[in-house]
């Protein structure tokens, strides 16, 4: 599910055979809206989560992929497999990736930039196998076989779905309404939650973010032809492979890296995008395989860093009760970029025959977005921000006042007040019991 975060898809869209003389724009645009869909439609599914729960939410996204991917495999026009791939799988996709980001800030805290490259890690390894797995399938069996194959590996989500509930440590004697508490049990607010609206630092990484993407994925989409242009003999496949491998190393070494303290998260996914934006604009003048390899893998690698951080940040940003809303409503944002900046280079290289100015521009947007971030330290919290906050902590213990949490498990108060309740009243049992058999001890000497 992390693929459809980190851009993947669009780098390695799935193949659909249309017949020939379908134009190829038209057939495009088949992936296109289902990647455009999984992005729109973030804020809905965070405001789904905050509402429905996360378990939940991811459930029905599951379940409407599989079911789009599904239908898929049976349909026979371009128009129907808009409405199936497009908008019923995308919208799934949607649903199930914004709970699965949110899910780890309720599970892991010291160590969630660690817990969160290591997940987001596993789409890196499907962007080196699935391409060679579909290959293989297409040439093998016909494409409806294949996409109900993928149809049963999306649902998946469902299984996974279901194990989306806090851990909680219950006592023998609990009761069987705290048995079943999870985070359903947290308050749910309006449909739209207005704090992360006026916290000053999250205004201005969800735009800071999105500003940067406008050129960060344009070297994934066009690096194969780059490479057939000015080195034919060589295979443009094989650098894209490398980004993938280097972008799930990165994911865990910088997501372990951003746990320790003294680490500032965005201060590394500010060296991310700049390290980017230049490595994109020295494209132009590599002109040896091997130093395009080594760009790549560099590239992949802080790739890795800034798809990892994603989720830690929103947290540190806006604190745990607004990150679902704040990662569902930056993914809808970067639907802008993704959707515009690759068709734009596009563009230029239809009119320049060659990628030169394509590449030097998009290298520009990600430093922009990294000098942007710049701001961010300068912001001061202000005192209105901290009593929200203070408010939010204040309704959540109000909301939840039998949990008591330890670093690593989670203890039922009222079932410990129980067992004092006990002890003292046996004790105070035990007394009127002697104090009946002898009530004046002086008489009893």
């Amino acid at each position: 599910m992390n693929e459809e975060s980190n851009g993947e898809l669009y780098r390695r869209p799935l193949t659909i055979k249309i017949p020939n003389e379908t134009r190829f724009s038209v057939k495009a645009w088949v992936g296109s809206v289902s990647i455009g869909m999984t992005f729109l439609l973030s804020p809905v599914a965070s405001i789904l989560t905050d509402r429905l729960g996360i378990r939940t939410t991811c459930f029905i996204g599951g379940l409407m992929a599989t079911v789009g991917m599904l239908l898929s495999s049976f349909v026979t026009s371009l128009e129907l497999l808009y409405l199936t791939y497009g908008v019923l799988l995308g919208s799934g996709a949607s649903l199930a990736y914004t709970p699965s980001l949110v899910v780890l800030g309720h599970y892991f805290h010291r160590r969630l930039g660690f817990v969160n490259g290591l997940v987001t890690a596993g789409s890196s390894v499907f962007t080196m196998v699935m391409p060679l797995l579909l290959s293989h399938l297409l040439d093998t069996i016909e494409l409806s076989a294949t996409l109900q194959i993928l149809a049963l590996m999306m649902a998946s989500l469902m299984l996974c779905a279901i194990t989306f509930r806090p851990l909680i440590v219950q006592h023998q004697r609990i009761s069987e309404q705290a048995e079943h508490s999870s985070e359903e049990s947290l308050p749910k607010g309006g449909c739209l939650d207005l704090t992360i609206w006026r916290n000053r630092k999250y205004l201005l990484w969800v735009f800071a973010i999105p500003t940067a993407l406008f050129g960060y994925f344009v070297p994934y989409v066009h690096l194969v032809q780059h490479v057939k242009d000015i080195l034919p003999s060589a295979n443009g496949e094989i650098l894209v492979t490398c980004i993938g491998f280097t972008s799930g190393v990165g994911r865990v070494i910088f997501g372990k890296l951003a746990d320790f303290p003294f680490i500032n998260r965005i201060m590394l996914q500010q060296i991310a995008f700049l390290s980017i934006g230049i490595l994109t604009m020295v494209l132009v003048v590599a002109r040896h395989f091997v130093l395009l390899v080594i760009i790549c893998l560099f590239m992949g690698l802080f790739d890795g860093c800034f798809i990892s951080l994603l989720g830690p940040i929103a947290f540190d940003v806006v604190g745990q009760k607004g990150a679902s809303q704040a990662i569902g409503f930056l993914l809808g944002f970067c639907s802008i970029p993704l959707t515009v900046g690759p068709p734009v280079a596009g563009l230029l290289y239809d009119h320049m025959k060659n990628y030169n100015v394509a590449f030097l521009l998009a290298g520009v947007p990600p430093i922009v977005g990294s000098l942007l971030l710049c701001l961010i330290h300068r912001i001061r919290q202000a005192p209105e921000e901290s009593l929200d906050e203070e408010k939010a902590k204040d309704e959540l213990k109000k909301s939840v006042p039998d949990l008591i949490q330890s670093n690593d498990i989670v203890i039922k108060s009222q079932e410990k007040m129980a067992l004092k309740g006990n002890t003292t009243e046996k004790i105070k049992e035990h007394s009127d019991e002697t104090t009946h058999l002898n009530p004046d001890p002086q008489n009893a000497i």
